[in-house]
């Protein structure tokens, strides 16, 4: 195989009916055919690594050939069960045959236009459902993106326009994105920061009540967040320049950093008590991933603005800012948009995301799958001194990793390990952490709990070695 020559796994026809849907769905088992990576897997990032720049490095040595249901099938013909769902993107399952007739029926009729030069109603209508169904009953406006990142940025800009001022708070452990503004919002340095800069100024940070690394209570973390967001609003910045305070209700990348009980509320509390806006970051939390169909419904909080992506698109590139009305109407006309963004494709895929979501309990199955997978984990957690934490919500699952004997030293060297030898033996899974010492867990809220369970028998015997 030399060139660009289109692959074909074994076994794998690459017909499609009429309708869109797949004609040979992937079989729900895991199988290796050859050692991981395989031969033509290792071809490929031969040919990747003489025609692509060095900072598109990949955490996965397979190569993707086609998906469904909990399963990845490679170019050499291997299955691995899918505990990542592209980072949370698929998460009704990948190439989901329903959401893909919804995108073909779609790209048949009209594939784009730019919505600022020619509207067209997918977009008004996923605005429209948006606007239904996220927190708060009062009136609501959504605008459509096509990254996470993006959405961010747009936030901010509304928050500004909205409130006149221009300092943004955010949080530690945070991540937002990798544009220039979202960088500077995020956190971690190593890899998303690092000889980027400079970034943006007006852009605070405070701490997160994190609890497994925070002395005492996770009511005294909340206590003294709260304490330390109080210091550098009122005293430090001024709640008088501050436009947003931005949150992830689970931080994400940072560690599946679930908040103590209680802080997401207060801290809407304290914003609205100072005019201050209350964006809630659901780029990897919304749209049913936490067992909810959003994170903040977990305590009834109401953000004034929301940003989704992710799984929004079941796999097309998709995003929104969702928020009150008088805040979304603030920037002057032609403020705001982009080329791609709400694209008409894109839009049929997420209408029918949402969709399955309502009408097929799907909040309800991530419960499920979070059971499962805190249960088992958590009984691990008991004879493994290297887990040190097992913590998330839904299908949103991490494990925190640690020298076992010292106090809570973080295992970067094992957590790679691990995802290593997981890929090895036909289990794909994330990691995460500021210090990189985080299994993440996000599978697709299509997989079997056979499939499941079998992952997380493999998962289990790896963090044991």
């Amino acid at each position: 195989m030399t060139g660009a020559q289109t692959l074909t796994a074994p076994g794998a026809t690459g017909a499609t009916e009429a309708s869109g849907t797949t004609a040979q769905s992937v079989e729900q088992s895991r199988h290796l055919a050859t050692e991981i990576p395989g031969p033509i897997s290792r071809e490929l990032s031969a040919r990747a690594q003489a025609a692509l720049p060095q900072g598109l490095g990949t955490a996965q040595q397979t190569w993707a050939y086609r998906a469904g249901g909990g399963i990845v099938e490679d170019v050499d013909g291997n299955r691995l069960i899918d505990l990542g769902s592209g980072i949370a993107t698929t998460t009704v399952g990948n190439a989901d045959p329903r959401v893909v007739a919804a995108a073909n029926d779609q790209a048949q009729r009209l594939t784009h236009t730019c919505f600022l030069n020619q509207p067209y109603e997918s977009y008004l209508a996923l605005c429209e459902k948006l606007a239904q169904i996220t927190p708060g009953n009062h009136a609501k406006r959504a605008a459509l993106f096509s990254t996470g990142a993006e959405a961010l940025e747009n936030a901010v800009k509304y928050a500004r326009a909205a409130t006149g001022k221009s300092g943004v708070v955010v949080f530690d452990h945070a991540f937002h994105g990798r544009t220039n503004m979202t960088m500077a919002m995020t956190a971690k340095n190593n890899p998303y920061k690092k000889s980027f800069g400079p970034f943006p100024g007006e852009v605070y940070r405070t701490p997160s009540p994190y609890s497994y690394r925070w002395p005492g209570t996770p009511e005294e973390a909340s206590a003294e967040a709260l304490a330390q967001l109080q210091l550098i609003v009122d005293a430090q910045v001024g709640a008088e320049n501050i436009a947003c305070v931005v949150l992830e209700p689970i931080q994400g990348e940072g560690g599946f950093i679930v908040p103590p009980a209680g802080f997401l509320k207060k801290l809407s509390e304290f914003c609205s008590e100072r005019d201050i806006l209350f964006v809630a970051d659901e780029v990897q939390t919304g749209v049913a991933r936490t067992g909810d169909m959003f994170a903040c419904d977990h305590e009834g909080v109401v953000p004034d603005l929301m940003t989704l992506a992710k799984g929004l698109g079941g796999g097309y590139p998709i995003a929104a800012v969702v928020g009150r009305a008088e805040v979304m109407d603030a920037p002057h006309r032609g403020g705001i948009g982009g080329t791609y963004a709400g694209n008409p494709v894109a839009c049929a895929a997420a209408l029918e995301v949402l969709r399955q979501c309502e009408e097929e309990g799907l909040p309800a199955r991530a419960h499920e799958i979070g059971e499962i997978m805190t249960s088992r984990l958590s009984k691990a957690a008991e004879t493994n001194p290297a887990i040190g934490d097992v913590r998330g919500r839904g299908a949103m699952i991490a494990v925190e990793v640690v020298v076992p004997g010292s106090d809570k030293t973080p295992d970067a060297a094992k957590v790679g390990a691990v995802a290593r030898a997981c890929e090895s033996n036909g289990v794909l899974v994330l990691t995460a952490g500021t210090y990189g010492n985080v299994l993440r867990f996000l599978p697709p809220l299509s997989i079997s709990d056979e499939l499941l369970n079998e992952a997380l028998d493999v998962v289990i015997e790896q963090l044991a070695l």
